[in-house]
């Protein structure tokens, strides 16, 4: 039986557990809510945490499904988990969000290490550390909480695919003393920093200004 509340607040209002949600970072708090259960019942207490879906740092490329974010790494110490686009299915979500809670409750100390390994393995998880997902009893509890937070509002992103071209800015120039800041157009770059018209010195130069392609 979950202990969790019978409601989840999200952005100033309070939405019922047992209503599907439609977006997914709902879905996603919803299932933190559900999980606390199986961390608590090892006497795990889950700290705050915000989780969203998103690449982990190393790019889309790098095949990493979850990544958390410790206290010191957030301006609100707060543990910021982020899910995998290329993740649809809500069992898989669910698995990675217990490895990443894992590492909150860890505050990301300590990796896969033995601290790590300890509460992974008290609450369920197998295989290597680094890759450790729900075991048989613990993804028969997982496919239960999914069957009560409804589907994961989210379609699977294909990496590679469909991808647009990256928006490149424009190079700038600021002044560091007033903020005046200004564009820069290509066959002006190589003139150099322009001057500040009000305080009379070099502006500091802002993005590529090795761009060749900028119109």
């Amino acid at each position: 039986m979950s202990t969790a509340p019978s409601t989840v607040p999200i952005s100033g209002t309070t939405l019922p557990l047992n209503a599907a949600p439609t977006v997914r970072e709902v879905w996603l708090s919803q299932a933190v809510s559900e999980l606390e259960s199986v961390f608590t019942a090892h006497s795990y207490q889950l700290p705050p945490v915000k989780v969203s879906v998103g690449f982990a740092s190393k790019g889309a490329r790098s095949g990493t499904i979850g990544q958390c974010w410790s206290t010191q790494s957030a301006a609100d110490r707060i543990n910021q988990i982020f899910i995998s686009p290329v993740l649809h299915d809500p069992v898989a979500v669910l698995d990675t969000l217990v490895h990443e809670l894992v590492h909150a409750i860890d505050d990301c100390k300590h990796r896969h290490g033995p601290p790590f390994r300890k509460i992974a393995t008290t609450i369920g998880l197998e295989g290597q550390m680094r890759s450790a997902s729900a075991g048989k009893a613990l993804k028969e509890r997982l496919r239960d909480i999914a069957g009560r937070l409804g589907p994961y509002p989210h379609a699977a992103l294909a990496v590679g695919q469909g991808r647009c071209n990256p928006t490149v800015p424009r190079p700038r120039a600021r002044c560091e003393s007033c903020g005046y800041e200004v564009p820069m157009l290509k066959r002006f770059l190589a003139f150099g920093s322009p001057i500040c018209p009000k305080d009379n010195i070099a502006m500091q130069q802002l993005g590529n200004w090795e761009i060749k392609d900028v119109q």
